[in-house]
């Protein structure tokens, strides 16, 4: 029998890996600049979320937090808190991730209102033909 929360997680690697891939034909087949930017932010999204997901550790009876609270500690109670700590270092890497993100989405709808006020357009076509 399956183990439910390995196919549940199973269910959700595969639904971020098709969030993925409609974020890129978003990024890649829309002409409109600002579809563009939500695809692109979907796409982030969907890589902090599988980021996080690949990050889980199955532990029994439940995953702790990186924090030893016996000082100085034992070689059991180090055993202990390899075999059941989550390591924080996706979590780190994914609060960047957003941060950064987020940044470079601001940019870009920046630069997207810049342009249709120049262009009077955000269709990458017209843009192009616009231009010359």
């Amino acid at each position: 029998m399956v183990n439910i929360v390995v196919y549940l997680f199973t269910i959700v690697i595969m639904s971020m890996f098709v969030n993925i891939a409609l974020a890129l034909y978003g990024i890649l087949a829309r002409p409109s600049l600002i579809k563009k930017i939500i695809a692109l932010t979907i796409l982030g999204d969907s890589a902090n979320t599988l980021a996080i997901i690949v990050g889980y550790r199955f532990a029994e009876p439940y995953p702790s937090p990186p924090v030893l609270t016996k000082l100085p500690p034992s070689k059991s109670d180090i055993q202990n808190f390899v075999s059941v700590a989550v390591d924080p270092l996706p979590q780190a890497l994914v609060l960047t991730a957003i941060v950064i993100g987020l940044a470079v989405t601001l940019f870009l709808v920046f630069l997207t209102i810049q342009v249709y006020r120049l262009y009077g357009t955000t269709d990458v076509r017209k843009i192009a033909k616009l231009r010359g």
